[in-house]
């Protein structure tokens, strides 16, 4: 019976801690969700993209049209006699139209271009979400070393005054409360320094979220993260969703719409319109005397002779193309080195995380057990000192490796487009 009470109350303590922690990692998310769709409404550069993305749109009703058309008006001052009378003026229209296929091959070209314009600012979407992620995170540090440096502060206040009562009663040197004194003055200038690094981010925060530089941020207590899958999943989710390549792919599709379109600028334009007359009355006994005449159909046709510069405009394409898949491989090969840098530095993350872990445990313990040893027995205070400056180390590196893993996490994240 009491086996089973142990067990249930062990199973509550494991649901409650679970519960926890994922309070925590939603909150967490919460917060940092909130930080990203700030930056993505405000971010002047940002809206940069967007609105190269959106005057690209505006190119294609203007490449779908057809040419104005031409209207002309010639009035005869000698006027011209003819059958029905002198002919004093003339109007005429006529409207121009591309080889078939030419406009819809424009069309088809600008709007590849816009959709890599599209992908350009998904590409800016990421990498500021990445820049306000890794922000974040530092600043996640930095506001963890200050309170961990101000507990090792207390730590030192303590030992400073169990030193100073052991001097008093001549169990110990005067230069036990001196090295304290120095470690204390030690981490106080790291306090300082870690207190303008975190105004500094915070600046730089605020600046990517473009809103005021003195607006309070809330940091979250404790990050929980999501890890990667698997090396080569991630990779293969890089080389399909990555912005940049897809901007490439867009590229290209646009240039196969402009070596279509340069091929067809090389045809035949064919153009219609009518002529109307304006006659006068003159000597004419005709029936018809005096009244104007239409001339229609009136059918024109452009020949391109010229057939070098035609030839050009296709090679030139092919040529952007050939230039284009190479920049498009040279993507990739950067792509891959960048991935192997940033999985180098997730797999150094999780290591460290747990070593970290084990180290500060230990370090935590023999410091509680040289502390009680001290004030019972004349042992050397240096060795007190040094094993909390390992325990302050153990701390900062423990804290630095979750922010690490988690600005490695958001880099591959940025990498997939995400």
């Amino acid at each position: 019976m009491q086996l089973a009470t142990c067990n249930n109350k062990i199973m509550k303590t494991i649901i409650i801690f679970i519960s926890l922690l994922i309070s925590t990692h939603c909150f967490s998310q919460d917060i940092l969700d909130k930080y990203l769709q700030t930056a993505a409404e405000n971010n002047p550069g940002l809206k940069v993209k967007f609105n190269e993305y959106m005057a690209a749109l505006e190119r294609v009703p203007q490449v779908g049209a057809l040419p104005d058309p031409s209207v002309a008006f010639g009035y005869f001052i000698q006027p011209i006699e003819t059958r029905l009378g002198p002919q004093q003026a003339k109007i005429s229209a006529s409207q121009m139209f591309p080889w078939f296929g030419t406009l819809s091959a424009r069309e088809n070209s600008v709007e590849a271009l816009a959709k890599a314009k599209y992908e350009l600012f998904e590409e800016a979407k990421s990498k500021l979400f990445y820049d306000v992620k890794a922000t974040y995170y530092n600043l996640f540090f930095t506001e963890k070393a200050i309170g961990i440096t101000l507990e090792n502060i207390g730590i030192l206040s303590s030992f400073k005054s169990l030193a100073n009562i052991k001097v008093e009663a001549g169990s110990a040197s005067a230069v036990d409360a001196y090295r304290v004194e120095m470690e204390i003055n030690d981490l106080e200038n790291q306090l300082a320094l870690l207190r303008d690094n975190s105004t500094v981010l915070k600046v730089k925060f605020n600046t990517l979220l473009n809103v005021d530089e003195a607006t309070t941020i809330q940091i979250a207590d404790e990050l929980m993260g999501e890890n990667l899958i698997s090396k080569q999943a991630e990779m293969d989710s890089i080389m399909a969703n990555n912005n940049a390549l897809s901007s490439f792919d867009y590229q290209l599709e646009g240039l196969a719409y402009q070596k279509k379109t340069a091929s067809k600028e090389g045809l035949p334009q064919f153009s219609i319109g009518l002529e109307y007359a304006l006659i006068g009355e003159g000597n004419s006994t005709a029936g018809n005397a005096g009244q104007d005449a239409f001339v229609f159909p009136k059918v024109g046709l452009t020949i391109p002779l010229y057939r070098s510069k035609y030839k050009a405009k296709v090679q030139e394409v092919v040529y952007l193309q050939e230039a284009k898949s190479f920049e498009k491989s040279d993507k990739q090969n950067t792509l891959t080195v960048l991935f192997e840098s940033v999985w180098k530095d997730y797999q150094d993350a999780n290591r460290r995380f747990s070593l970290y872990q084990e180290q500060t445990d230990l370090a935590q313990k023999s410091l509680s057990i040289l502390e009680s040893n001290y004030a019972t027995n004349n042992l050397d205070f240096e060795e007190i000192l040094r094993m909390e400056r390992k325990l302050l180390k153990y701390e900062l590196e423990l804290v630095k490796a979750v922010a690490d893993k988690e600005a490695s996490v958001a880099f591959v994240k940025y990498l997939q487009g995400k």
